[in-house]
């Protein structure tokens, strides 16, 4: 949260650290360590899915959320639209597509449409030097479950 209007080079700063912040969200979760995404966010950061009603906060229930995902999980999400708005509360609003699989061991998968369409609200909060997620809330329009790939053919000896 800005106390004072914020020059145009302070608020061009304002802005790319927030992109930069969601950026390194979906980086972190998708190539990544996806636990490490609690470190976005403030001590009391917050990740919610109103549709559902799923909320957690702090950091501690972030890392071990984020870091519960499968381990044979193969995902990737495509961030565009962002739009981040600093003024008395600094906020942004970007849309994603993730591409999802769990069961991957390796190689390429073939193509498939995206598992989620949605887009994220988030508030921002400046923690001395740097910015943080201090909320994130996700909107999902369009959504299914994670499809789990068939085990590989082992060859008959």
């Amino acid at each position: 949260m800005t106390t004072q209007p914020l020059g145009p080079l302070e608020r061009l700063l304002a802005e790319r650290a927030c992109e930069r912040l969601i950026t390194e969200f979906v980086r972190r979760l998708d190539l990544g360590e996806p636990g490490s995404v609690a470190d976005l966010f403030t001590p009391d950061g917050v990740w919610e899915w109103a549709h559902d009603g799923r909320r957690v906060e702090g950091r501690d229930a972030l890392r071990a959320y984020f870091g519960s995902r499968p381990a044979d999980r193969l995902s990737h999400r495509m961030s565009t639209n962002v739009l981040v708005t600093v003024d008395s509360a600094t906020t942004a609003t970007s849309y994603f597509a993730t591409y999802r699989v769990d069961g991957y061991t390796e190689g390429i998968v073939p193509a498939r449409p995206p598992a989620n369409v949605g887009h994220y609200e988030d508030t921002f909060r400046k923690a001395g030097d740097e910015w943080l997620l201090a909320a994130r809330s996700l909107f999902l329009p369009f959504g299914g479950p994670t499809e789990r790939l068939a085990a590989p053919r082992r060859p008959v000896s």
